[in-house]
């Protein structure tokens, strides 16, 4: 699984001109799930991003998590991370999970989250769907995540 973590002031999805769904102060994530991604994978992934600290105390050092702020999460399910631009001139998407079995794993990967976390605080896009995201980066502050090395 790779992650594009961005802590943020808010974030929003918007669908066929609609807004979907927004939050407030928290992290905006872009998951990609890769083929040979499993079960530890997600649970990793899940306890990562509710634990990672990129959130500054009163002293302005990193050593919050979105669960210490009370934050919330706007997943989306983002493919193209997995695109590997060393060769040709086209990202080559090979190693991306095929598209049902990352439905059921990033389903699974929502329902972990809100297992461990307050349910009401986590948002998603459309799996597969075409969507506007509009970031308020904090900081900025981005990170990337790998559950393998």
């Amino acid at each position: 699984m790779i992650c594009v973590l961005q802590r943020v002031k808010s974030s929003s999805v918007t669908i066929k001109n609609q807004k979907y769904c927004e939050i407030g102060r928290g992290l905006n994530v872009l998951l990609a799930i890769e083929e040979d991604d499993n079960e530890k994978d997600l649970l990793w992934m899940a306890q990562k991003l509710i634990n990672i600290r990129i959130f500054s105390n009163e002293s302005g050092k990193f050593d919050l998590s979105v669960k210490d702020i009370n934050g919330e999460l706007l997943v989306i399910s983002q493919f193209t991370l997995t695109g590997d631009c060393r060769k040709g001139r086209r990202p080559d998407f090979s190693k991306a999970m095929k598209i049902q079995d990352a439905k059921e794993f990033y389903n699974k990967f929502i329902d972990n989250l809100k297992k461990i976390y307050i349910a009401q605080k986590i948002k998603t896009g459309v799996f597969q769907e075409e969507m506007e995201v509009d970031i308020k980066n904090d900081g900025p502050v981005t990170v990337i995540i790998k559950s393998k090395k």
